[in-house]
């Protein structure tokens, strides 16, 4: 394993050979989990200046082909999910080592902003036009789903949650324009703004892993920072107002989706209807059947909603992979809409 490792990082910073270092990275981690090689602070230190080598040795060759550089960014994308799935099983942390998300997630965005990867502006749109169509007909084999950009972007947030990196997450919406009005229009059939949905994914996975300090640390840091435009109060009424012809917004649900995991299990009817209610936008996000997984994750783990049995075994799956009818109204016949807004005021959120 030195010896890979030594080999690698001489031909990535002495000879910028990417290529041939790609092949050697992949025999490294192969051996790593094959000999039983315990994930330490010092190895995860190794894959970290790997990975700087490896970006800076690409960036370097300006002679290299767009089709040989999008190749070569997808075998680094592999070797980095080998090396956590590595920090996994011969690891302390469950899900992976943090350091290894941190990576992953560094690695899915650039390559989200990798035309070599993700294709022009014409070709993301045509890309993003096919993810919509779900009901289409055509032979889509051709399209590798996490090569396009919102897929790439929603596996980043992933990772940056499961490394415990809120701010970073903060920094990435930051980056990304404001929803348009098609987005935020009652109804829409194309997906939501990058901006709304990378946060909501953001919040159900920090929400699945049970990690409720980040998930409110970063409601509460989107509200301050990054929605602006609307008050929290503009925000409440628009959500609870179904004529303004605007669909609900992703921070507001995000929110008392927050508040409500804060409570107990007595109130598992109003988490049944908060994501009810919300379905419709939530059914218009990339990769329905992963939010799914998500949201039925956290009603087990918060609620004691037990799903059947084929969503528990692919809940499982994937959440493993990441290292890898509503009853009375609560609050005596309280309107639901009503109860969650006063759960979320209740923390002060």
């Amino acid at each position: 394993t030195d010896v890979a490792y030594s080999a690698s990082l001489a031909l990535l910073v002495k000879s910028g050979r990417v290529s041939v270092s790609s092949q050697l990275l992949t025999v490294l981690v192969q051996v790593l989990s094959e000999t039983h090689t315990e994930c330490t602070d010092e190895w995860l230190g190794r894959f970290a200046e790997l990975d700087a080598a490896y970006r800076t040795a690409l960036d370097k060759d300006e002679s290299m082909s767009s089709d040989e550089r999008g190749r070569l960014q997808r075998l680094h994308l592999q070797f980095l999910k080998k090396g956590l799935q590595w920090s996994n099983d011969l690891g302390k942390i469950r899900f992976g080592a943090m350091g290894m998300h941190a990576l992953l997630g560094d690695h899915c965005w650039n390559m989200s902003c990798d035309e070599a990867v993700v294709g022009t502006e014409a070709e993301r749109k045509e890309a993003a036009a096919k993810i919509t169509s779900q009901d289409s007909e055509e032979d889509d084999d051709e399209f590798e789903e996490e090569d396009f950009e919102i897929g790439l972007r929603n596996e980043a947030v992933s990772h940056y949650a499961l490394a415990e990196q809120v701010t970073t997450i903060l920094d990435k919406l930051k980056s990304l324009p404001e929803p348009t009005a098609e987005e935020q229009t009652m109804g829409h059939v194309c997906l939501p703004s990058q901006r709304d949905a990378l946060l909501t994914r953001s919040i159900l996975v920090l929400l699945a892993i049970e990690n409720l300090r980040d998930a409110r640390k970063l409601v509460s840091a989107y509200l301050e920072e990054v929605e602006t435009s609307r008050t929290p109060a503009e925000l409440k009424k628009s959500y609870l107002d179904k004529t303004d012809g605007k669909a609900p917004s992703h921070i507001m649900f995000v929110c008392m989706l927050v508040r409500i995991c804060e409570k107990d299990t007595k109130t598992a009817p109003l988490f049944n209807w908060l994501v009810r209610n919300f379905g419709a936008e939530l059914g218009t996000m990339h990769d329905p059947e992963v939010v799914k997984t998500y949201t039925t994750k956290i009603g087990r783990v918060y609620f004691d909603i037990q799903p059947p049995p084929n969503m528990m075994d692919m809940m499982e799956n994937m959440m493993g992979m990441m290292g890898g009818g509503m009853g009375g109204a609560p609050g005596g016949g309280m309107n639901p809409m009503m109860a969650a807004m006063q759960a979320m005021q209740g923390g002060g959120m």
